[in-house]
């Protein structure tokens, strides 16, 4: 936020309601916000940000005298940028039009605005749960989980992620350069909020009972998976990185330990077998922290994180030209080794071979050609992620009349 508006708080407000098929309720959700915006003395509007209904919403939101935007990118996410991004308020509070969240308790939120926050977010489990107003796995399974995970994955202390009434400054909101479309925008809103270390609250709210006669448009477990992936993929350091160093180290023990010869250790023998998997534990280690180096690297891209001083020091010295080359150079070596043991089956007359000396040229060069290849791949992969960026569609939605 910039030093203006925190002297001066909010100068205009702008409430944004994302809608598909919420004739029902709708009406309702405008005359709550108009009764909050009914008490302040700043310039205000109400957006419905329509994402294709066929029920009458976009006509009863006409007849209510409110701006409704016909957003033709598909999603919640979309629908929400698109409201955002119209906005004329310097400020813009957010939230379903279902009437599960009753915009005329929006006091709190304004007041964080004006006391100087960038975003402000709703927690349903201190403001209350009517009965019913949540499913139960939504309630004490799928929000605590995604919410310890994001408070984990991005450092920002709150204890509901999910909570969809939410409120930001409009400069704070172009900072951020959202990208998701779904369910994943919210989680998407926090971890980079959190990265660029703005001035986030966090204030009860209180969850009602929707009013729709259809079933919601959230799939719980289609959006909490997408949730869940958005999370590992930005934050992966259980599931990728120790795994990776743990093989890594693992495999380089084993091959170094028996690359010449058998190892024998009280009454076990260590030969070609457990030089195999050693070789095949290094590559599963190379793998997963190719893996994990990519994912780093896309939620740099995506602002969600910054980089480590040894991340930084790989993206900016390891460009495609030196990966491939380095790939190269190891498939080559693989390859060599290789050919060495065909020549050995050739001056056999391509008969049998001692296995214990054969396999200590077959393994390591099957392992270069394919950890050659591995880098060769991810030098692709990174080259197409720093030239590569997915951005909203530049068609500006269209107000409805």
């Amino acid at each position: 936020m910039t030093e203006t508006e925190n002297k001066t708080g909010v100068r205009s407000l702008s409430i944004v309601m994302p809608c598909l098929n919420e004739a029902v309720t709708l009406e309702t959700c405008i005359s709550r916000a108009k009764k909050f915006l009914s008490t302040l003395e700043i310039p205000s509007e109400i957006i419905i940000a329509d994402n294709g209904s066929t029920d009458g919403s976009i006509e009863m939101a006409i007849n209510a005298g409110v701006k409704c935007l016909k957003v033709q990118e598909k999603g919640y996410g979309a629908a929400l940028h698109y409201g955002i991004m119209a906005a004329s308020g310097s400020h813009i509070i957010f939230g379903d039009s279902d009437d599960s969240y009753h915009f005329d308790e929006c006091r709190p939120f304004y007041e964080k605005l004006n006391q100087g926050a960038d975003l402000v977010v709703g927690n349903r489990f201190r403001g209350g749960v009517e009965k019913n107003a949540m499913p139960f796995l939504h309630r004490y399974l799928g929000t605590p989980v995604i919410s310890f995970m994001g408070r984990t994955a991005f450092e920002v202390p709150f204890t509901d992620f999910n909570c969809g009434l939410r409120a930001i400054s409009k400069s704070a909101y172009l900072e951020l350069g959202m990208q998701a479309r779904g369910m994943d925008f919210i989680t998407e809103m926090l971890a980079k909020a959190g990265h660029k270390k703005m001035t986030i609250e966090e204030v009860p709210v209180r969850l009602y009972k929707d009013g729709r006669n259809r079933p919601p448009h959230l799939k719980t477990w289609q959006d909490g998976w997408r949730q869940f992936r958005q999370i590992i993929m930005l934050s992966p350091k259980w599931p990728l990185l120790f795994p990776a160093l743990f093989f890594l180290i693992l495999g380089l023990v084993i091959f170094s330990a028996l690359l010449f010869s058998r190892i024998r250790i009280a009454s076990v023998n260590l030969d070609i077998h457990t030089f195999f998997f050693g070789s095949v534990f290094f590559l599963l280690g190379l793998q997963l922290f190719l893996f994990y180096l990519l994912m780093r690297f896309y939620g740099f891209r995506m602002e969600y994180h910054s980089l480590t001083g040894f991340e930084a020091r790989i993206f900016r010295t390891f460009r495609f030209e030196k990966g491939l080359l380095l790939g190269a150079l190891v498939f080559l070596a693989g390859l060599l080794l290789s050919s060495l043991a065909v020549l050995q089956w050739a001056n056999a007359d391509f008969g049998d071979l001692n296995p214990m000396r054969t396999f200590r040229l077959v393994i390591p060069g099957g392992m270069g050609i394919m950890a050659g290849a591995q880098i060769i791949v991810f030098s692709f992969l990174l080259h197409a992620l720093v030239t590569f960026k997915v951005k909203f569609e530049n068609h500006p939605p269209q107000w409805l009349k």
